[in-house]
């Protein structure tokens, strides 16, 4: 009893002291926040109505809808009775429609120009600042006016470890920004920079997620913008340039690759250091959007250079997410064991550690035209409407709070805490490319109203105290994209309106002697000295592109997807083709020639005899597996027999993976596959007829099955045969 007595005072104590902040710093609820009139929205506009005849009930709504379903019989989106409290949230606008559309129903020409140029001069003022005083190191420091690079005396500090790296990240990061903004001559001189001292041979423990969407994506977006033949900025070829760019990029992927080997589910680890690989004491979780929002990047280095490897990962990565998704729910959790696939974290919401998980499935789709990614955003996306969304059904219409989502159980949907983060606005701009532009509307008018209300975003807030839970606000851009692809959805003048709020807040509470830092507190304006890699390569590209309707992105007859950290990729017929197909196709067996292996050194001959589900795992890229080297003499030679488990083939089919990082060659491996004969990735696939498998019948079919789902990737149907998979000298 005493230990209970001790959690009630405490809980009685925070509750005084909350009490206490919001009176002294004005924290607390807006005694203005009702008000008698609602917004309607529709696909084009804005529409303020008076709504003076309805009663003010003082109750809190959000709490009593909030919690209605743990009620077996509520309805997650019902409806909330007539005589419901608070009209709205959205206060930011206490007029009435003539007052609304006197305001909000158009943008001067001049007042575009006049926000384009401060958006331009706000991205250099920080662009060049950085080049001054903090290049070639990772970040400026804005307040002391110097560069910020890894904390190498604290390793533990992964607020900057994760992200820093020692390989000029602001400047990458940037690179695709100088082309939106139409400087060319910049563009070129900073290209050349980064082939010029840029190098990832770094002693650098760094986040994969961090490096995959700042370096990797920003090395693709430049070099494709650089060699695009259409030319959507204009002539902006660089002399001399031999894709160096895409031999960085592949560099860097090559070294995160590690990230992926010795993981029981396929879910890569969080870090891995750009030297050595995996830390050897690296943690076995990581959150369902590090491990699953590779697959843009990866697929697209992919298919630039011919090679399936990296897609292959990135993808196995989401596949082994999505099936740990629950089956009552069809939700996924935000933070999962590598190891053993169970969630540590079971939160499922649409902010920090799941966010950019959504966003790359719908991304994927369009970018790559595979139609099982779309099969799984939209069965997610179902799940989110049924399980997250409370408010009224209809945005436009009926009693009650407009919609919103909340942080809830991913195996049975209840609410487990009362906040949202700022990472979840991305989530409007999301709705909008999936063609959801109403619900988009009206969840955008939410995170406008916080905005309205601090003049920035607090990292969280609590949507049942309306208030921020944490403080702090880093220049994120996610409430600026979503406002942008708004108003490329309904050029309604309203999101203008929107875009110049914003950057007026900026400019105003955030600018300081050599840049703009990160608000400590979006109270009282206090601030930090950081100012992070996103804030030139999104926030600012995002604003100049909202008031630039004659962008070259604009007017171009191709048409453009933002990576998640805002980086320029085109959607593009070549993304929608696996190149190594084309480069390795299959052939009938009377056509494919012998290959010759007498001149090979060594192999490791590996024959997959049976399958067992119940066997513990094996993985082929581990060393202690692939070192058993084996004399072979092209005439069968010795054998390593492995009972594998039916998910492991095709991990054995990419073993080249190990074996081109540590130089090995000379290496034939072999499993049950067709009478066909395929090259690919520098492999050769050679029949051995003479090769029977030794299973029953049953565990034939077990292996038939297997292999089905391991060749799917080289369009190669299975069947009872053995074949070698040859590695050459090189």
């Amino acid at each position: 009893m005493q230990w209970r007595s001790i959690v009630v005072g405490l809980l009685v104590l925070r509750v005084l002291l909350n009490c206490a902040v919001w009176l002294v710093f004005g924290l607390g609820p807006s005694w203005g926040f009702d008000f008698p009139i609602k917004f309607t929205f529709n696909l084009h506009k804005i529409q303020l109505l008076q709504d003076g005849d309805r009663a003010t009930v003082k109750t809190n709504a959000w709490l009593q809808h909030m919690y209605d379903n743990r009620n077996p019989q509520a309805k997650t989106c019902s409806k909330i009775s007539g005589n419901s409290p608070k009209k709205s949230y959205l206060s930011f606008f206490q007029e009435g429609r003539d007052d609304y559309d006197r305001k909000y129903s158009s943008f001067p020409d001049a007042l575009k120009v006049k926000m384009r140029g401060m958006a331009r001069d706000m991205f250099y003022f920080g662009y060049d600042n950085y080049m001054k005083f903090a290049f070639p190191e990772d970040e400026l420091n804005p307040i002391a006016c110097e560069g910020r690079g890894p904390d190498v005396l604290n390793p533990s500090n992964i607020n900057i470890n994760d992200v820093l790296g020692n390989y000029s990240l602001t400047l990458i990061d940037a690179l695709d920004t100088l082309l939106v903004l139409g400087n060319v001559t910049e563009f070129h001189r900073a290209v050349k920079l980064v082939i010029d001292t840029v190098s990832f041979d770094k002693d650098s423990t760094v986040q994969v997620f961090e490096a995959n969407i700042r370096i990797l994506g920003s090395l693709i977006s430049a070099h494709i913008l650089l060699t695009d033949p259409r030319h959507p900025f204009g002539d902006i070829a660089l002399k001399d340039y031999d894709n160096e760019l895409l031999h960085l990029a592949h560099d860097l992927a090559v070294r995160l690759l590690p990230a992926f080997e010795n993981t029981s589910t396929g879910i890569p680890y969080p870090r891995v250091n750009l030297k050595r690989g995996v830390p050897p004491d690296s943690i076995n979780e990581t959150c369902t959007a590090g491990a699953g929002s590779l697959l843009v990047e990866f697929g697209i280095l992919s298919r630039l250079i011919g090679d399936s490897t990296f897609e292959w990962v990135a993808r196995r990565a989401v596949k082994a997410l999505w099936n740990l998704r629950s089956n009552e729910t069809g939700l996924l959790g935000n933070v999962v064991n590598i190891q053993t696939g169970q969630w540590v974290g079971k939160q499922s919401g649409l902010g920090a550690g799941m966010d950019s998980f959504y966003e790359y499935l719908l991304k994927s789709y369009i970018l790559f035209g595979e139609k099982e990614d779309y099969r799984m955003f939209s069965a997610v996306y179902e799940s989110i409407q049924s399980h997250l969304r409370r408010g009224r059904e209809a945005c436009n219409e009926g009693d009650g709070d407009p919609p919103l989502y909340v942080n809830v159980n991913m195996f049975n949907g209840q609410i487990m805490n009362t906040w949202i983060d700022s990472l979840q606005a991305f989530f409007p701009g999301l709705q909008v490319l999936n063609g959801d532009v109403e619900n988009a509307i009206c969840l955008h008018a939410f995170y406008y109203a916080i905005w309205k209300r601090f003049g920035a975003l607090p990292e969280r807030y609590n949507w049942q105290l309306q208030a921020p839970d944490v403080l702090f606000y880093p220049l994120r851009p996610e409430l600026v994209e979503s406002t942008y692809l708004l108003y490329q959805a309904t050029k309604n003048p309203f999101y203008l309106h929107v875009g110049m709020d914003i950057l007026e807040s900026l400019e105003k509470n955030t600018k300081v002697r050599c840049g703009y830092a990160t608000l400590h507190h979006v109270v009282d304006k206090s601030k930090e000295d950081r100012m992070e890699s996103f804030f030139l390569s999104e926030t600012c590209k995002y604003l100049y592109l909202l008031f630039d309707e004659d962008n070259p992105l604009h007017k171009s007859e191709s048409k453009y997807i933002f990576t998640t950290e805002g980086h320029v990729v085109p959607i593009d017929q070549r993304f929608r083709e696996k190149s190594w197909e084309d480069q390795f196709p299959c052939e009938e067996p009377n056509k494919e020639p012998p290959a010759n292996i007498s001149n090979t050194k060594c192999c490791l001959t590996v024959i997959i005899r049976e399958a067992h589900a119940q066997m513990s795992f094996l993985d082929l890229f581990h060393e202690d597996v692939l070192l058993v080297e084996e004399e072979y003499n092209g005439c069968g030679g010795e054998v390593t027999v492995v009972t594998d488990t039916v998910e492991q083939v095709e991990t054995l089919m990419h073993s080249v993976l190990w074996l081109e990082r540590h130089g090995k060659t000379g290496f034939v491996t072999k499993i049950a596959h067709s009478n066909s004969a395929c090259k690919m990735s520098g492999w050769r696939f050679i029949d051995e007829p003479q090769w029977q498998p030794t299973t029953s019948s049953s565990s034939t079919s077990t292996m038939s099955y297997a292999l089905r789902a391991a060749m799917k990737m080289i369009q190669v149907t299975p069947s009872k045969q053995w074949i070698h998979f040859f590695l050459s000298e090189r």
